[in-house]
């Protein structure tokens, strides 16, 4: 999947530990733009239809096993017939070593050639979910990212209201913080968001009265996480007399991230509101409904109430997308 998004060469290098066998210029100068791999298998017949020239190609065991019934000149031929089209990279998997025919290919159309000690599958297992992370559609949002009891919790809310400081004090009951103030967002596919802090702000928190802390420095390595899945979303807002907050729990609201639907609470802040309690309840109970149970439907149950589609609400309430 093509993405507006690349990443070099050499960041899959230094990532997968793969040895350049010939790279025609600098790695960090290559930039691959496409999450998918090719196994030009269809492509060693002759077979061209649908091929696409952004994907790395992945050799294994059947490639070169195919190329291994021709001599030296036909496989030149076979591989030329591929190299011509300009693939970003060709990565030997197995440790495989570097034919004649492959390299006059490589240095005549200037293809990057690496060489992996892993087997196909388990290579392209890795390559794959390192670039589908790397090239994700992103987007960056004002908020704070917690992971509380494994959930991830990104606490959003006006300047102000008390973001931070509900993180820190997570941060003090053995939670973990991700990021503070700016949280990337990626959606690694149809199902899944990761959030994590931009590198330049990474570890940092700003409390209003005291200044910028380091988390990771003040309360040890095991206060931070480098990433961490979006489970939910907690909207802190100043708490409104006026306001009919939710108090039974059967109304499901979403939010719209980057087409994904994420659970969304909104928690009214007042003072004598023990923040960091509601939210690892919160946490623990998002899990509990994700594992198929539901305090507010229990309840109604026993009460003798029946309960029918149109008491339980879900609506997208705000769209990131």
């Amino acid at each position: 999947m093509a993405t507006g998004f690349s990443v070099s060469l050499k960041k899959i290098i230094d990532h997968l530990h793969l040895n350049p066998l010939y790279m025609p210029t600098e790695a960090d100068k290559i930039m691959i733009s496409n999450s998918n791999i090719s196994r030009p298998g269809l492509q060693l017949t002759g077979y061209f239809d649908f091929f696409d020239k952004t994907r790395i190609l992945v050799f294994g065991n059947t490639e070169f096993s195919y190329l291994a019934r021709f001599g030296v000149e036909q496989q030149q031929h076979v591989i030329d017939s591929i190299f011509r089209f300009g693939p970003p990279a060709v990565i030997l998997c197995r440790n495989y070593e570097l034919t004649d025919a492959m390299m006059r290919c490589a240095t005549k159309h200037g293809i990057p050639i690496l060489q992996s000690p892993d087997n196909t599958s388990n290579f392209t297992a890795g390559i794959v979910t390192f670039l589908s992370s790397e090239l994700a559609p992103r987007i960056t949002r004002h908020g704070v990212l917690v992971e509380v009891y494994g959930e991830g919790c990104l606490i959003i809310g006006d300047s102000g209201v008390g973001k931070s400081e509900t993180a820190i004090e997570l941060i003090k009951r053995g939670h973990r913080l991700i990021a503070d103030d700016a949280v990337e967002i990626r959606k690694i596919n149809s199902t899944t968001l990761i959030g994590q802090s931009p590198q330049n702000i990474r570890h940092f928190v700003e409390l209003r009265g005291v200044g910028i802390i380091n988390a990771r420095n003040l309360f040890g390595m095991g206060s931070i996480k480098l990433s961490e899945k979006i489970d939910m979303v907690i909207n802190l807002e100043q708490w409104d007399s006026q306001k009919v907050y939710e108090r039974m729990g059967l109304e499901n609201e979403y939010i719209s991230i980057l087409g994904v639907q994420v659970p969304i609470m909104t928690i009214p802040v007042k003072p004598g509101r023990n923040l960091s309690n509601i939210i690892e309840v919160a946490a623990m109970n998002n899990r509990q409904k994700k594992m198929g149970y539901n305090a507010a439907q229990d309840l109604l149950t026993s009460l003798g109430m029946e309960i029918d589609d149109e008491m339980i609400e879900k609506r997208v309430v705000n769209n990131w997308d």
